[in-house]
């Protein structure tokens, strides 16, 4: 018998009814049609804390007795787990402490405090940190919140699957980010339960493809970076891998350039911020499209805590990548008037001139010539050959210099 049922999954529904933000099933037509499949997103980035841990993270709280709840919790977690035990334990009036590695973003320390949480920052991996929480639960009678191997924890993250399934009961598969197997194993306990025909087909970032292994029954080394950084885990669940085995059909690994694509598409067509782990689902369709198409496919958008940095990185490669943002090198005559001659070219082409960088201490041209850089906003890759074609013919030799930055 598997460690998670549905029952466990629907009691856990009602458990947190009423606390958890029941997300919208939207469907997502201007992706589909991009894509030619029909999707249907679950916006888990619309929760009081960016993402879908606090289903799990309430339900294991709420099954705590008086003696339990009165010596308080810990967890180990550097980001949405962390944020979503804080939330709901200081909700409840339970003391909670979070033990996050040492290298943890500032931004994510204070926000984790802001919940009510106390922090204590030990190790320099996540494992360091999870072996410190685990040594205080013991010392200190706390009851320790895991992230995900936890029956509870995914019975919790399960009821995703219920609303999902009852906005959209005909789906054909359900894309899932694959971390510890806590969200995975929870939705394809409830999917399987409610139509055995469904596909389950977890995803993985390509540096920590740790669930892949495990199930294959391969040892690997993860290491690197990456943007999804909610999956990037080392070591998954036992318990969660029980349920991979026996009910998800298949686990596809996706590369750092498409999952960057996924978060760049949510944003610009579906106006939805999602973090890498958010966006892993569509980067298993954008990476292989023909494979999904005219099927009807739920996309768990797990969250959307992105650093707004990266989150501007992200949009200005997809303008460079997409050809409406790009670096030009021209080659012009170091005399007055000459730079104006070039912007006004460009200018009748439709491009818009958003910085110029003179190139003059370059050895291999003339010191009568310089090279200029001219980034520019620009329509298409179309449109930045009718711009170069229109430098050329006007005597400016010209060159795509590089992607920006």
């Amino acid at each position: 018998m598997l460690p998670v049922t549905l029952d466990d999954v629907r009691n856990a529904a009602r458990t947190i009814d009423g606390s958890i933000e029941k997300t919208p099933t939207i469907p997502a037509p201007a992706l589909s049609s991009l894509l030619g499949c029909t999707l249907f997103l679950k916006p888990e980035n619309l929760q009081r804390t960016g993402s879908f841990k606090e289903r799990g993270a309430l339900n294991v709280l709420s099954t705590l007795d008086a003696d339990r709840r009165a010596r308080g919790v810990i967890a180990m977690s550097a980001g949405n787990h962390a944020q979503g035990v804080a939330y709901h334990a200081s909700r409840l009036g339970i003391p909670s402490t979070i033990v996050m590695p040492a290298f943890t973003p500032f931004t994510k320390v204070a926000r984790t405090e802001s919940f009510g949480a106390r922090v204590e920052l030990f190790g320099e991996s996540l494992s360091e940190a999870q072996g410190h929480a685990e040594r205080l639960a013991e010392e200190q009678g706390l009851t320790l919140v895991h992230p995900y191997d936890d029956p509870a924890i995914v019975a919790g993250q399960g009821t995703i699957a219920l609303e999902m399934l009852a906005a959209v009961p005909d789906l054909d598969a359900i894309l899932v980010p694959i971390g510890g197997g806590g969200l995975i194993g929870g939705i394809a306990t409830v999917a399987k339960a409610l139509n055995s025909g469904i596909r389950i087909v977890g995803v993985q970032a390509a540096g920590y493809p740790a669930m892949r292994d495990a199930v294959a029954g391969r040892a690997g080394s993860y290491s690197g970076g990456t943007i999804a950084e909610g999956i990037a885990v080392k070591e998954p669940g036992r318990l969660t891998r029980q349920l991979v085995e026996a009910l998800v059909d298949e686990i596809v690994v996706v590369d750092e350039p498409t999952l960057e694509r996924a978060v760049h598409a949510l944003a610009t067509v579906q106006k939805l911020v999602a973090e890498g782990a958010g966006a892993a689902g569509l980067a298993a369709i954008l990476a292989d499209p023909g494979r999904w198409e005219g099927r009807r496919i739920g996309l768990p958008i797990s969250g959307g805590n992105i650093d707004p940095r990266i989150l501007s990185s992200v949009l200005l490669r997809g303008l460079v990548r997409d050809g409406q943002l790009v670096r030009l090198r021209v080659r012009i005559e170091d005399v007055p008037g000459a730079l104006g001659k070039l912007a006004a070219i460009i200018g009748r082409c439709g491009g818009n001139i958003v910085e110029v960088y003179h190139q003059r201490l370059v050895f291999e041209v003339s010191v009568k010539r310089i090279d200029v850089d001219v980034m520019v906003e620009t329509r298409d890759r179309g449109h930045v050959d009718r711009i170069i074609a229109a430098l050329e013919a006007g005597g400016f030799p010209s060159m795509v210099a590089s992607a920006v930055g």
